[in-house]
């Protein structure tokens, strides 16, 4: 399920959560209490981050187009797709852009048992693109004009090429009126530096990023709470222990035998 945006400068207003303080646990913030290192952290990740490979792309996506300065794709209430300038980026580098509207925001979804993609914009339409070209959102349901194809630019990594089913691309011009924004098209036949654009994406959808943030939150466990899980105080050599064995996905079974031989030096 995705959750709801939200953008630099929104103020964050974040659940408390009870927790015991325990002053000596490992994972205590600076007051003492008990920070919570939990999957959760991870889901509530709303950073955003650059793509780097076509299986990355999933979730809430913006479309960083090669213009100078720097703008995205957008759509509006009405379908119409145009180019918006991109407030929130450090220094014009498209690696560090984020989305400031919603409108600018696309959510990214591969088409069941395909490789092809779907773009669904702000007001429940998907991205299309006609015979003409012509750029569009107005469509609820999925056709060959909503269908696209991602691909990686070959000699330019972190970058993309949006394909339709005509094998045209999406491609930026400069426009012909004086002091307006460039047009976005998908007519463009060949490859080049006006069809070449970044994909920023939320951090939390993000393949790798996730599965390491899920490893990272495993691994902070208290020397409490795996002395409750075993049911005495633990040497330093046995919290190391464990705390490995988490890591490493045999956790339950280090467990086990600590529990089974605390059962041998009651009763031997």
């Amino acid at each position: 399920m995705v959750k709801p945006l939200s953008f630099k400068g929104d103020k964050k207003h974040k659940k408390r959560k009870r927790v015991e303080a325990d002053p000596s646990a490992e994972n205590a913030g600076p007051s003492g209490a008990v920070v919570a290192t939990t999957a959760d952290n991870v889901e509530n990740d709303d950073t955003w981050v650059s793509a780097d490979v076509v299986g990355d792309i999933q979730g809430p996506i913006l479309f960083v187009l090669p213009t100078e300065p720097p703008t995205c794709l957008a759509c509006d209430a009405n379908g119409k797709i145009f180019t918006d300038p991109i407030v929130n980026i450090i220094d014009a580098n498209p690696a560090s852009a984020e989305p400031h509207d919603v409108r600018q925001v696309w959510i990214a979804n591969k088409i069941h048992g395909t490789e092809f993609f779907r773009f669904k914009g702000r007001y429940g339409k998907y991205l299309s693109c006609d015979q003409y070209g012509i750029l569009s959102a107005t469509s609820e349901a999925i056709s060959s004009f909503e269908t696209w194809t991602v691909i990686a630019t070959a000699d330019t990594p972190g970058t993309f090429q949006i394909q339709t089913q005509r094998d045209t691309f999406l491609t930026t011009k400069e426009s012909s009126k004086a002091n307006s924004t460039p047009e976005v098209r998908g007519d463009a036949t060949e490859i080049s530096f006006d069809t070449t654009l970044r994909i920023r994406m939320q951090a939390r959808f993000k393949p790798r990023i996730k599965a390491t943030k899920e490893e990272k939150a495993k691994e902070k466990i208290s020397r409490k709470e795996l002395e409750e899980a075993v049911g005495r105080r633990l040497e330093e050599d046995e919290v190391r222990n464990l705390k490995r064995a988490r890591r490493e996905g045999d956790y339950h079974e280090q467990l086990l035998d600590l529990k089974t031989k605390n059962k041998h030096d009651k009763y031997g």
